[in-house]
This record gives structure tokens, C-alpha cells and sequence, in this order.
């Protein structure tokens, strides 16, 4: 199941652990990306924390917590390249893996036609 955020983060739902990226829209706006720094597996965010940065050619972003939780993975790959979240922002691109303080609250996350009404 794919959530989103007004934020333009992603979340693939498997359980109670999101996968959380970026959108094509969002990775669209900012460019080529030249950097991209995680953070620790283990730390704690709540909804709305900065969780993540992203630099590119044009700007830096935070990239938002979209709900309580705790990382429990990073993907290395995206600061070793951090031009894969350019080609597959949706895809092999995912910034990290957020154990869910409360699933529910999923249900309260756009569905990809109400993200797609956002940005259109």
C-alpha cells in the first residue's frame, strides 16, 4: 500500500514498518541531487520532524518524518549516489525504513489519487 505526504514524501506500508522516500514530483523540483544525509537506525521522530536533508545543484530541503516512529534502516546507497533518487525516486531511491508508532495512523495519509490532485 502507497501513502503520501503534503510534504511529498512517499510511504510504502508493510506491517508496521513504513519505507519512506521522496516523490518524482518532489525529486523533479529540486534537481540533480549532489547530497543526501540519513539519519542514525535507531532515532527516534516524531510526525513533522526533519528526518532527513537533500542538497542539489538548486536547493536544499529537509525531508520530513511522516509519522512517529523509529528508523530502523537507512539506505547507504542513496548517500553514496545520491543521483539514484533522480532516477528512481519512487523505487531502489528509499531514504528509510520508520518502524510505526501507531500503524493507524496511516489512514490518515493521502492516497496516491488525492497526492496526484495535490500536485497537479
Amino acid at each position: 500500500m502507497l501513502k503520501f505526504t503534503e510534504e511529498h514524501e512517499w510511504l510504502k506500508i508493510e506491517g508496521d514498518v513504513a519505507t519512506v522516500g521522496i516523490t518524482e514530483h518532489a525529486a523533479g523540483q529540486l534537481g540533480d541531487l549532489v547530497f543526501v544525509e540519513l539519519p542514525e537506525a535507531g532515532a527516534s521522530f516524531a510526525k513533522g520532524d526533519s528526518a532527513a536533508t537533500v542538497e542539489s545543484v538548486k536547493a536544499a530541503s529537509d525531508v520530513y518524518c511522516p509519522l512517529d516512529g523509529e528508523i530502523v534502516e537507512v539506505n547507504q546507497a542513496i548517500v553514496d549516489d545520491p543521483s539514484l533518487v533522480n532516477s528512481d525516486p519512487q523505487g531502489a531511491a528509499w531514504f528509510f525504513k520508520l518502524k510505526l508508532a501507531d500503524p493507524s495512523a496511516v489512514n490518515a495519509l493521502l492516497d496516491e489519487a488525492a497526492y496526484k490532485e495535490l500536485v497537479a
